[in-house]
């Protein structure tokens, strides 16, 4: 099947069974519970931790597999900035204060830059737009490109946790 229901309780999410990026609220995030063992550990950490209370900078839950980069973040106009991506790690991202807006491509770019320490820019328009704050999350597998920190109107700044799996295996790029 090209698509797996996952529901408990009175919630329930729809996703692409390929690695696929996700967006959803955090109540729905133990739903996606048993796709990778990384990301297992991640969301256990959340469903048991206030990440308001993280100080700025990495907070270490198992060592380089899953870490949290906590950082104020000044956000950026949607033209003139290009997507990234990585290959080694995941990234889901929240927003604590704020709500930015992202961008996810589905084509696959040229390289603007030349690809460092698991991060790279490509050249490609969004695909699709959204938006964090409010309870919501993104998550972005490894490969796929990404635009965060994109401002939105009545938003220019964001404190937000960017949570880092490590999930190399999945990389599709």
């Amino acid at each position: 099947p090209l698509f797996r229901l996952v529901s408990e309780g009175r919630g329930s999410a729809l996703f692409l069974m390929e690695d696929c990026m996700i967006c959803d609220t955090l109540e729905h995030l133990n739903l996606y519970q048993g796709f990778h063992k990384n990301l297992d550990t991640a969301i256990t950490f959340l469903s048991a931790c206030s990440l308001e209370t993280l100080p700025l900078g990495r907070t270490e839950v198992d060592g380089d597999n899953v870490f949290i980069n906590v950082m104020d973040a000044e956000l950026h106009p949607n033209e003139g900035s290009h997507p990234e991506y990585h290959r080694i790690y995941a990234d889901l991202q929240i927003d604590l204060t704020g709500g930015e807006g992202w961008g996810y491509e589905t084509k696959p770019g040229t390289e603007v830059t030349p690809y460092s320490p698991d991060i790279g820019f490509k050249d490609s328009p969004d695909a699709v737009f959204g938006t964090l704050g409010g309870g919501r999350f993104v998550l972005f597998f490894p490969g796929e490109l990404h635009k965060p920190g994109v401002a939105q109107p009545d938003c220019k700044n964001v404190r937000k946790a960017v949570v880092k799996i490590k999930m190399e295996d999945k990389y599709h790029g």
